[in-house]
């Protein structure tokens, strides 16, 4: 008999460079872009209030960088995830938006990190369309974040299977007895 395909999505195409069973890469890794670019923000909005902006510019350029470096990182994993998805089913439609939504916004902030590159640099408060784009960028990327939650939450793609998480739930520290928390 033939693995359903909801199971299949629950198994990493490679556990070494996609996480073991019940433990994905992708999660981790996304925090690293999410968290870079949302103090890079705040940083170009406190560039505008502060007394001398510069570092708060330069400081913000170099959060997108981290960002775009980490988010490369985080989408080849996730393009393993995707490919454990079975093609032609809603949540492969759904892996393939999240993949190409937050393509797009690696891609806004690589534009906007050689935007803040160019001439000589920050020196003083982000230019307005740069913090635009910044707060575009993060629009987009909670969307897609929505779409990925629905991936993991909804549609328990790389989510480990419910005889698996019932472990977690018997009385006294009961489990397989295979040494797995």
């Amino acid at each position: 008999m033939a693995e359903p395909l909801h199971r299949r999505a629950k198994q990493p195409v490679n556990a070494v460079l996609a996480g073991p069973y019940g433990h994905p890469f992708h999660p981790i890794l996304v925090t690293v872009p999410i968290g870079a670019w949302i103090a890079s923000f705040v940083f170009d909005i406190a560039s505008h209030v502060a007394d001398d902006p510069g570092f708060l510019s330069r400081g913000a350029m170099w959060l997108i960088a981290v960002g775009a470096i980490g988010a490369v990182a985080a989408a080849l994993v996730g393009l393993l995830d995707l490919l454990a998805i079975p093609a032609g089913t809603r949540a492969f439609r759904v892996g393939l938006l999240h993949m190409t939504l937050n393509l797009l916004v690696t891609a806004a902030y690589a534009v906007n990190f050689l935007w803040r590159q160019a001439g000589e640099g920050p020196s003083g408060s982000v230019e307005p369309g740069q913090v635009v784009l910044s707060a575009a960028g993060l629009a987009v990327l909670g969307v897609s974040g929505a779409l990925g939650g629905m991936l993991a939450y909804h549609y328990g793609v790389r989510v480990a299977d419910e005889e698996t998480q019932i472990e977690g739930f018997l009385p006294g520290g009961e489990g397989r007895g295979d040494g797995s928390a």
